[in-house]
């Protein structure tokens, strides 16, 4: 499955765009995911000593698929495909690589 085929697949659960405050409940739905895996991180730190071997990879690719659902919606919403998101995201790695600037912080280093 390549990622706009994914991205359609996620749309056919989706609400409809029109429904009121559905953009704000899609970026609620995707802080409270990405939350839920740093929640089960932090138990993993807090508990098991940080050893991240014992993390529960079944529940960790579940929840990282509802994170993923949730960027598919949302790059839907604007017109944007998941594909394209991808693409863009690899190409500034990449330049960022090519010019010794993966470390540091902000944008557009």
């Amino acid at each position: 499955m390549d990622l706009n085929e994914y991205q359609r697949a996620a749309l056919r659960t989706a609400a409809p765009k029109e429904k009121l405050n559905e953009l704000f409940h899609l970026l609620l739905g995707l802080v409270g995911e990405t939350g839920e895996i740093a929640e089960k991180a932090k138990k993993i730190v807090r508990d098991k000593d940080s050893d991240f071997s014992q993390w529960d990879i079944e529940d960790l690719t579940k929840e990282l698929g509802d994170t993923l659902w949730y960027v598919a919606v949302i790059a839907d919403y604007f017109g944007i495909s998941l594909d394209d998101v991808a693409q863009l995201n690899i190409a500034k790695l990449a330049d960022r690589q090519n010019r010794a600037m993966l470390g540091g912080s902000g944008d557009n280093r």
